[in-house]
Formats: C-alpha cells, sequence, structure tokens
C-alpha cells in the first residue's frame, strides 16, 4: 500500500525542519506530487508536514494515470507508452504503475521521484485548513485519487 502525496502550500515562514522533510519527499514546489510506501518512517514526515500537504491512499489506475500523462524519465524525456519499456528497464506501463502502487515511486529506476502537476480545476478550497474541516490539507484517504485527477 502506498500514500499520494499532494504538496499544497509554499515555504515561505516554514520552520527548518518542515523545509528539510519536504525535500527529503521531493515536494520541493506546491503543486507537485509523489508517492510513498506506508512505513512509520514516511508517516512521522507526513506528520512532520502535515500543514503544507495533503495525502492519502494511492489508487493503481490513477498512478497509471500520472505516469502515463506526468512521468518524467531521469533523463528528462516524458514517458508514453511507446517509450515506457525502454526508460523503465523493461517495464511497460502496466507494470510499472502496479509496482509504484504496491512499493513507492523510489522503487521503480529511472523514473524522476515526482510528478509535476497543475492547479486543480475548480481551485484548492482552503490551503489554511484541514480536509475535515472543508479545507485541503491533511490525510483525506482515496479522495486525494480525485483531486490529482483533477490536477492532471
Amino acid at each position: 500500500m502506498t500514500f499520494m502525496v499532494v504538496r499544497v502550500r509554499g515555504s515561505i515562514h516554514a520552520r527548518h525542519d518542515v523545509t528539510e522533510t519536504l525535500r527529503y519527499l521531493h515536494l520541493t514546489r506546491a503543486n507537485h506530487a509523489t508517492v510513498i510506501p506506508e512505513e512509520p518512517s514516511y508517516r512521522g514526515m507526513l506528520t512532520t508536514v502535515q500543514g503544507y500537504v495533503t495525502w492519502g491512499e494511492a489508487d493503481a489506475e490513477t498512478v497509471g494515470l500520472l505516469l502515463g500523462q506526468r512521468g518524467e524519465a531521469t533523463g528528462g524525456e516524458r514517458i508514453t507508452a511507446e517509450n515506457a519499456a525502454t526508460l523503465l528497464g523493461g517495464k511497460d506501463l502496466a507494470e510499472a504503475s502496479r509496482a509504484v502502487t504496491d512499493a513507492g515511486i523510489v522503487s521503480l529506476h529511472g523514473l524522476k521521484p515526482l510528478f509535476r502537476l497543475r492547479a486543480p480545476k475548480g481551485g484548492w478550497k482552503s490551503t489554511k485548513k484541514p480536509f475535515v474541516r472543508g479545507g485541503a490539507l491533511g490525510y483525506r484517504g482515496r479522495a486525494v485519487n480525485d483531486l490529482v485527477r483533477r490536477m492532471v
């Protein structure tokens, strides 16, 4: 099981430990996303940066959509269905999305560990409130897949 993490806010006036944790998660700018494994060390990172990101369980279908439309190889080349096997070490797009959904994006060699997304259609509700209070921050469960589809 993996988490899809999307950065919502910038790092102006953020504490040093928050900016460093965002950098470790490869979320350097707003509207960047990554897929991380569900492990205690990553859960601790998410609690540290919960005022700047939103996260939830990743779907294989959404991860495949991200890989096909926003995935980049380490050389900067876009990943498509045609060139996925050569860029991802012999894996096609479906195999790559299953591998990322099972173990996180850092497990797949040849792929940049982040997705550069647009702002969501319809906009953010509130970038200062948690999701349970009508905002955009914090844990949102499976609803993160709907958000990411609005951002692709």
